[in-house]
């Protein structure tokens, strides 16, 4: 019997408004644009005032849909244009099945024109996503199934980012996160506006001894810079410490793993295993934070086992989106044997779950994988609704 192979692939841009942009409340020098766009000062990063993401609808020949999910966060046009216009028609006809074959396949078709990552990278990622649901369901077993094995149906989560106003409302939130059992938060030294070193000793005061600190430095410092200030957090026993250098600074992210007593954290910006593989080499790290918005899972799995190899642990980063990368991730880290926590971008996560089908939740300090074919999580009536009544308006 033939296979189903692919038919036809879709786009879709989703912007869900909130009233609090992503990491907090704006500082004075902070403000939207006119296209719904913010530049945080802390990091000199762009951050969309809503939640974005681009969401992609792969259907078989049989009518078996795959639903996958990626990064739309600025400029989502970018993204789709790449998918409907190169992408998408270049699989049509291939089998879901052949993910990873795929996957490798779109990577090499802009190789010579030097696109391997951003945008291109990310258009991938959500195909990538999609194929996998597609093939799970095809197969009728979760993705995890076909990953290698399923290690665990519960994940340890982590807060990730407190984001109130003031360092008395970081606190009282963060306590209210512990009173739920959750034992390990980080905060965003881009709106550390009372100081990194004393959020930490704020919070670690605050949380007791056992709790696992952590921050994220957003590629703020030079590698002298951040070895300074990483010494000055030691006394408060980070769990780790994410993004010292500015991505490209391979050598200086080397020299701070080498130099500091506290773990180093890095991976969410990278695309694939080619991206990786010089920081392992250089032991700049001593955890991998795989973000799924832009590996995708075949590249997700190949940077997880390669820092198995290098005896590090994988603690993936989640970011903005409806679920369906985050259900992704949960998949590929249950298949892995060195994933210790996931990330919990719990500002983002609890809200959107009301648009999509889905028993994937995170509660009492872990997330729960969905067990349903494929990904086990589909985008319900409530968001093409939303998305409909937006196009009216506009």
């Amino acid at each position: 019997m033939r296979a189903a192979r692919i038919a036809l692939v879709e786009t879709f841009i989703v912007s869900l408004p909130r009233d609090t942009p992503y990491l907090g409340p704006l500082d004075a020098d902070e403000q939207v644009n006119a296209r719904g766009y913010l530049v945080r000062q802390g990091n000199r990063t762009i951050y969309p005032s809503t939640d974005m993401s681009v969401l992609i609808k792969v259907t078989a020949e049989d009518g078996t849909v795959g639903w996958g999910e990626t990064y739309g966060i600025v400029a989502p046009d970018a993204v789709t244009a790449m998918i409907d216009d190169v992408l998408g028609p270049v699989i049509v006809g291939r089998d879901p099945r052949d993910a990873t074959a795929i996957n490798e396949d779109l990577y090499d078709l802009m190789r010579v024109r030097g696109a391997s990552g951003g945008f291109w990278g990310d258009a991938i990622a959500g195909i990538d996503i999609a194929l996998w649901d597609l093939a799970g369901k095809l197969a009728g077993l979760p993705v995890a199934k076909l990953l290698g094995g399923q290690r665990s149906s519960r994940l340890p989560a982590y807060i990730s980012g407190l984001p109130g106003k003031t360092l008395d409302d970081k606190v009282k939130l963060a306590r209210d996160f512990a009173a739920r059992g959750f034992t390990a938060f980080k905060y965003a030294a881009a709106v550390s506006l009372d100081g990194i070193v004393e959020e930490m000793r704020v919070l670690r005061e605050a949380l007791g001894p056992h709790a696992k600190l952590m921050v994220d430095l957003h590629w703020k410092f030079d590698a002298g810079e951040a070895i300074q200030l990483i010494d000055q957090l030691a006394p408060f026993n980070p769990y780790f410490v994410e993004a010292p250098c500015a991505a490209e600074d391979i050598e200086g992210q080397a020299r701070v793993a080498a130099a500091v007593r506290v773990p180093v954290a890095l991976g969410e910006e990278w695309h694939s295993v080619h991206e990786a593989l010089p920081r392992f080499e250089r032991r700049a790290m001593s955890i991998v934070q795989p973000e799924m918005g832009h590996t995708g899972i075949s590249q997700f799995m190949q940077i997880g086992r390669m820092a198995h190899a290098f005896h590090m642990r994988v603690i993936p980063h989640a970011s903005i989106g409806i679920g369906i990368f985050q259900a992704a991730s949960l998949h590929a880290s249950a298949s892995l044997p060195n994933v210790q926590k996931h990330e919990y971008q719990h500002s983002v996560f609890d809200r959107n779950l009301q648009f999509v089908h889905t028993t994937m939740r995170c509660e009492n300090g872990a997330f729960t994988v969905p067990d349903a074919p494929g990904l086990g999580i589909e985008p319900n009536a409530s968001l093409w609704s939303y998305l409909r009544k937006k196009a009216e308006v506009q």
